[in-house]
């Protein structure tokens, strides 16, 4: 078998590949608690019952046994209360965060990179008793009525709670959760003429939310202000109909020598749903240098910055000042392979939460239609190129005739893949690096700068309207 690589172009793929022991199994359980919450709680029948027992099985030998048992009794019988629903949100998100703790141990065994330090800090306590209560009371009644139980009626009711969260910084981020929730729920509604429904989404939203109206579950960790240079790796763009964000990976190296660390900076904004492309930089460069560094290929010299545990720099530009040329693919080679991951918190143990900056090079690819995928010791990789922007010069071309990758290594549906942050390929035989995210400082490319035009009329057009508005 090939050893995993130091120096991070070569991957052991076949422990991705591999079987990870009790993970179908976890996954099992979860999924059959989540069919409990399409028909709901109120009126548990047979099939709910086996589900909640399943769930209790799943977490039998771990200190929530007794507890979730319980739960799962009360509950099946129909009559399970707030605390027995948050019981079981307990063991979902407990079996969810195993198979995370499992997928990142395989991930770090595959590129023999050093795990993070083991713990985590435990968060301070949280006023506002009265307002979680009430979130946890309408998340209560979500689940007794179910998926399929869904009335406009008893989704609006999280409006006034929703205001009353976000009356408090501490507890804004259940307030967002909870927002959001309700307009996908609102927008099935009634949820009796639905055919199918994102079940698991739904489910993972459900028990984040119950969990976090824990007094104290919603607190941060702090943060600790940190010197030294941040090496950028590439840009993820994410784009929502009314929302864009852009987080950007890269390796810290602390000035006072100690080991260096995978860290991410994100910045997001609201967008109207005319600016696409390559405009949406100008909706997000003016609030974060960093964007403009990453798209230059520079590093950035930070003094005092935010650094929370999670690795997520807290970014503010008057703790950062522009470095010196650096490339990305170079950090990747070099410094990428020494640095340490991030600990993840308790309640955000998931996999959909695993997106891991990794290098690739010396790989074969294949195509078959629009799906490409590397070849990697003899082992299939595939590559998620739908998670690639159509804001920057990066395509699934240049992905499958690249010899060297930049990516995120993710887990989705039951497998790891790679979404491509940057990729090294040749022309006229000299290598050429192509980024996701070349454009987000500014662009002379043909493509980029007519589209940055657009989005600036755009832009204009809207600000002219709006101002026409306010003055009548």
């Amino acid at each position: 078998m090939v050893p995993a690589d130091p120096g991070g172009g070569v991957m052991r793929m076949d422990l991705l590949t591999d079987d990870v022991a009790g993970l179908d199994a976890a996954l099992a359980a979860v999924d059959a608690f989540d069919r409990v919450l399409v028909d709901g709680l109120l009126r548990p029948g047979s099939a709910q019952a086996g589900g909640l027992t399943e769930l209790a099985r799943a977490v039998s030998g771990s200190p929530l046994a007794a507890r979730v048992a319980r739960a799962a009794e009360k509950t099946a019988g129909g009559g399970g209360g707030e605390d027995d629903f948050v019981a079981l949100a307990a063991a979902r998100s407990a079996l969810l965060g195993a198979v995370h703790d499992a997928l990142l141990e395989r991930v770090g065994a595959a590129t023999g990179r050093e795990p993070a330090a083991a713990g985590f800090p435990a968060p301070g306590a949280t006023g506002g008793a009265n307002v979680l209560a009430a979130a946890r009371s309408w998340l209560a009644d979500l689940a007794r009525a179910g998926w399929r139980g869904l009335d406009h009626e008893g989704v609006s009711a999280a409006a006034p709670v929703v205001s009353a969260l976000l009356a408090d910084p501490a507890l804004r981020r259940l307030a967002a959760l909870l927002d959001g929730f309700a307009a996908e729920l609102a927008a099935s509604c009634p949820g009796a003429g639905v055919e199918q429904f994102p079940v698991r989404r739904w489910a993972d939203l459900w028990t984040k939310g119950l969990l976090l109206t824990v007094p104290g579950a919603a607190a941060g960790a702090g943060a600790e202000p940190v010197t030294g240079r941040l090496l950028p790796l590439g840009v993820d763009l994410q784009e929502h109909a009314t929302a864009v964000q852009a987080q950007v990976h890269a390796v810290f190296e602390p000035a006072d020598g100690s080991p260096s660390r995978i860290v991410r900076a994100s910045v997001s904004a609201p967008k109207p749903d005319t600016v696409v492309g390559a405009g949406l930089w100008q909706l997000l460069r003016p609030h974060m240098s960093l964007l403009t560094a990453a798209g230059e290929g520079r590093a950035m010299e930070l003094t005092g910055m935010p650094l929370t545990a999670e690795g997520d720099l807290l970014w503010a530009d008057v703790h950062a000042k522009p470095g010196e040329p650096a490339d990305a693919l170079t950090t990747a080679r070099v410094a990428l392979p020494a640095a340490t991951g991030p600990q993840t918190a308790p309640l955000d143990r998931h996999p959909a939460r695993l997106a891991v900056p990794v290098f690739l090079e010396g790989y074969g690819t294949g195509t078959d239609g629009d799906a490409v995928t590397f070849e990697v010791a003899g082992q299939r990789l595939g590559v998620d190129v739908d998670r690639i922007p159509a804001a920057g010069p990066l395509t699934p071309r240049a992905v499958a005739a690249s010899r060297a990758c930049i990516g995120l290594l993710r887990w989705d549906a039951g497998e790891f893949r790679l979404q491509p942050l940057a990729v090294e390929t040749l022309v006229r035989k000299k290598p050429v690096g192509v980024h996701a995210g070349a454009w987000a400082g500014g662009t002379t490319d043909k493509a980029g700068a007519k589209a940055e035009k657009a989005a600036t009329d755009a832009a204009t057009v809207l600000r002219e309207r709006a101002g026409r508005l306010l003055r009548t």
